[in-house]
């Protein structure tokens, strides 16, 4: 996997033997580091437990970040989704549940994966958590769909960045986005190619999106980011699935987020000096965490 750098060259190599996106990528690993594909996917599995925990931990009420900033909303969300009568139907509704209360675990500084960052953590496993809960997907199948994901955002990291301070939020929830989106496709069936025209719709979709981190820490806006990021893979995921494909590829997507992440102004990039950090309130909130 370490190899490739189009997501065009994943789908065309799979095609070709006739097998996924992640049956191809696990064999290539398993060559590439010298061990055995057994042992790759032992530690996916490590990966998704820690998910399955940080799930858990994130949903309930009583959890706060280590500033009081946050926390206690995916809980919130988590109950408005058991009422059955949410306006984007249970799925998303539950999955963004998960994301958001992944993310405030993770400002309350509990264990989770990146997927691809800490600041993004929260989308790729409530995407996947979802699809097991809600579609009866098993733990060997949703490990494979991590791996696919996995792939499109090493493509994404080699050819671009999967970094907000260097390429804004687009680049953290934007390729969390896109991974879950391919990952979604693989878990439902959907072709190799399908799940490269999902990853382009939903990096598409938050293209030009700025990193401003409230305060400096990775709470505000970043945790409501997650939930409403994983409602745009979902979508994206959907989209594909309908035989809607995205007229930009995937690896051209890339390249013009990155264009656009370099085109940012410092203070869009993590630097918490401009958008909702700049804020009257933003800066309230700095002075009461930290003191003017």
């Amino acid at each position: 996997m370490l190899n490739y750098r189009s997501v065009a060259e994943l789908v065309k190599k799979a095609d070709e033997k006739g097998i996924s996106i992640s049956r191809l990528v696990l064999t290539d690993q398993a060559m590439q580091m010298e061990t055995t594909e057994k042992q790759i996917l032992s530690r996916m599995a490590e990966s998704l437990t820690v998910m399955k925990h940080s799930a858990e931990k994130g949903l309930e009420p009583g959890l706060k970040s280590v500033s009081g900033l946050t926390g206690g909303d995916g809980f919130k969300a988590y109950k408005y989704a058991k009422q059955g009568n949410t306006l984007g139907g249970n799925f998303c509704a539950h999955a963004t549940a998960l994301a958001v209360g992944i993310q405030e675990y993770n400002a309350a500084m509990g264990k989770i994966v990146a997927t691809p960052t800490a600041g993004s953590c929260g989308i790729l496993p409530a995407g996947v958590l979802t699809m097991m809960e809600q579609k009866n997907i098993t733990e060997d199948a949703a490990i494979m769909a991590l791996i696919t994901a996995g792939a499109i955002g090493m493509v994404i990291a080699n050819m671009a960045s999967v970094s907000g301070a260097q390429g804004g939020c687009q680049a953290e929830c934007g390729s969390a986005a896109a991974m879950t989106a391919a990952a979604l496709v693989e878990l439902s069936g959907g072709t190799n190619k399908m799940a490269a025209h999902a990853a382009a719709i939903a990096l598409q979709n938050l293209m030009g999106l700025v990193c401003d981190p409230v305060a400096g820490l990775v709470e505000v806006p970043c945790i409501l980011r997650n939930g409403g990021s994983i409602a745009i893979a979902i979508n994206s995921a959907d989209l594909a699935l309908a035989g809607v494909e995205s007229i930009i590829p995937i690896d051209e997507v890339i390249l013009a987020m990155n264009e656009v992440g370099n085109a940012m102004p410092e203070s869009l990039r993590e630097t918490s000096q401009g958008g909702l950090a700049a804020t009257p309130t933003g800066k309230a909130i700095y002075e009461r965490i930290f003191g003017k």
